[in-house]
């Protein structure tokens, strides 16, 4: 007895020291980009154009056109990538199509973002001739999140106790309305934990918006979805590598606000996902 306990205590050392390995590091990213960036964050910074080749001015456009790119590619995705996942867990059944299925949805979360990025240029920029826009950018950024909320809301689905749906259906409801008004309202969080998952790799991907709807020095915000944009991540990789006798604190400024853009969404979509839990 006494050997089990030490031996329990030995592993829940090292999950702790598993755990500090994963924590420690990126509450020490946080303090570097906090520490180096606040000066540069004020009003100015914030709300205003990029001046003088982005080496003076704000970055007002940059942070419009992240949130266009994150709303208009999970509003494209998100209802796909559930749509999918309901065929996928309620109606397909298991057969070689849902099994290929299955393993491209694998293979896709896998693929990396240069790929999609030079997808989306053939597809959306030169194929469909939308140019390099924000719906080339958002729409190659949808697919590219596809297979994380297909796999996030597949498991939230199957996690739904079979006894909602006997019930349902033995009432008489068809397997759509048993669907609609008994398993999604059940699965809700697990829905939006991957539409958190998504938000957070749209809003800090690079190479797809390279090639599909960033631009290195634009003064003006869009407007439509036709147009060219600048975004956070791209213009922090051009005032980092591209531009020399740039100021240390706008680039870690320009970081900070990237990451506290990712965080705002996240909490938002949290707690709209919280909302939904107390009413269930």
């Amino acid at each position: 007895m006494k050997n089990e306990s030490i031996k329990q205590k030995i592993g829940f050392g090292l999950l702790l020291a598993a755990t500090l390995l994963v924590v420690i590091p990126v509450l020490f990213i946080i303090w570097l980009i906090i520490s180096r960036g606040w000066s540069a964050i004020s009003l100015e910074f914030l709300l205003t154009m990029p001046r003088d080749g982005m080496r003076a001015g704000g970055i007002f456009p940059a942070i419009v056109g992240t949130f266009c790119l994150v709303l208009t590619s999970i509003a494209f995705s998100l209802p796909i990538g559930v749509l999918a996942a309901i065929y996928l867990s309620e109606y397909a059944g298991d057969n070689i199509l849902t099994r290929v299925i299955n393993l491209a949805i694998i293979n896709l979360s896998g693929v990396s973002s240069v790929v999609y990025g030079l997808f989306g240029l053939s597809l959306f920029v030169i194929f469909l001739k939308f140019g390099v826009s924000i719906i080339s950018g958002a729409l190659t950024l949808g697919i590219m999140t596809l297979p994380v909320i297909i796999t996030t809301t597949r498991e939230a689905l199957r996690a739904v106790p079979k006894s909602y749906r006997e019930v349902s259906l033995s009432l008489g409801a068809t397997r759509w309305q048993t669907i609609r008004h008994s398993v999604l309202p059940s699965a809700i969080s697990g829905i939006l934990t991957g539409a958190i998952l998504s938000i957070g790799r749209v809003a800090g991907e690079t190479a797809p918006i390279l090639f599909t709807v960033a631009a290195f020095y634009l003064p003006k915000l869009p407007h439509a979805l036709s147009d060219q944009a600048m975004a956070l991540p791209y213009h922090l990789y051009i005032v980092s590598t591209q531009i020399p006798n740039i100021p240390e604190n706008y680039r870690y400024g320009t970081a900070l606000v990237l990451v506290g853009l990712v965080l705002i969404m996240n909490i938002a979509a949290v707690i709209i996902r919280s909302k939904y839990r107390k009413k269930k």
